[in-house]
């Protein structure tokens, strides 16, 4: 950790204060961990999973239920990786870990087409090895260090790009329920995240295989936002809680709402239509 000063130690502790009761809040909002669960945090070497590995052991130490936090990583074997930087770090941090020695780099390079984006593919595979291994050490709750922009950044490449209205959730079930996602930091913003991590002094390790590709979608994205949020400042928090707020009479999705058996009742007391409701 750096060395603060003291202004910067009490703005250091006020990050730190809000991450833990946004985190806290989240893990509450969406029953994130019961008493007695075996947290698989997923450490990708990148901020937002230090981050959240950290703050998931401050919160342990003082929430009133029992847990466990196992630290799990997926050595992907991408070239040039420091396959000794995360188990020192690790070790030195005295948390229990697991490291995932899988080749999904040939794999994604061997089918994905030079130039091409190699995310979705490279998600989906991490995404089976760490649900089967979260069953073979027994973790009931598979944490992983989404944070609110990421959500608001999913939810428009769905729309602009799948032509879908979805995000990410705060706690998702996996399609055979054999596993529970959840993403404690879903109330955190990027930038809360970065300066905590900056002044922790994470050992970050970049993403070689995807984290380098330019004009990625999600780039163009993050670049739309960036620019909305200068505009008009709490752009992001307003989308975020709008995920939260959701209407499905005032959208289009017949598997949502019953749009086709609408029928008139007249039976009851008469409603001011919104717009006439306040005309005297």
């Amino acid at each position: 950790m750096k060395t603060l000063t003291g202004s910067e130690k009490y703005n250091f502790n006020k990050l730190q204060k809000r991450l833990r009761r946004q985190t806290g809040q989240a893990i509450e909002t969406y029953n994130m961990i019961e008493p007695g669960d075996r947290v698989m945090a997923c450490l990708s070497g990148g901020a937002d999973s230090y981050t959240m590995l950290s703050i998931l052991m401050s919160l342990q130490k003082s929430a009133p239920i029992d847990f466990e936090v196992i630290a799990v990583n997926l050595d992907q074997k991408q070239p040039g990786f420091p396959e000794h930087v995360l188990p020192e770090y690790l070790t030195q941090l005295g948390v229990e870990y697991h490291i995932i020695n899988r080749d999904t780099y040939s794999v994604v390079k061997s089918i994905i087409p030079e130039g091409k984006t190699t995310c979705g593919l490279c998600s989906r595979l991490r995404r089976g090895i760490l649900y089967s291994f979260a069953e073979e050490i027994g973790a009931t709750k598979i944490a992983l260090g989404h944070h609110k922009d990421d959500i608001v950044e999913t939810l428009f490449l769905n729309m602009f790009y799948g032509s879908r209205l979805s995000a990410m959730p705060p706690k998702l079930l996996s399609d055979d329920k054999r596993n529970i996602v959840i993403r404690p930091l879903s109330n955190c913003r990027e930038a809360d995240i970065k300066r905590y991590s900056d002044i922790m002094e994470f050992p970050i390790i970049p993403c070689n295989l995807c984290g380098a590709q330019e004009n990625l979608q999600r780039q163009n994205i993050k670049a739309m936002l960036a620019e909305w949020d200068k505009k008009s400042g709490g752009r992001t928090e307003s989308i975020f809680s709008a995920i939260q707020n959701i209407a499905p009479s005032q959208l289009a999705d017949v598997e949502l709402f019953d749009f086709a058996s609408m029928k008139i009742d007249r039976t009851g007391e008469r409603t001011a239509a919104p717009e006439t409701a306040d005309i005297p």
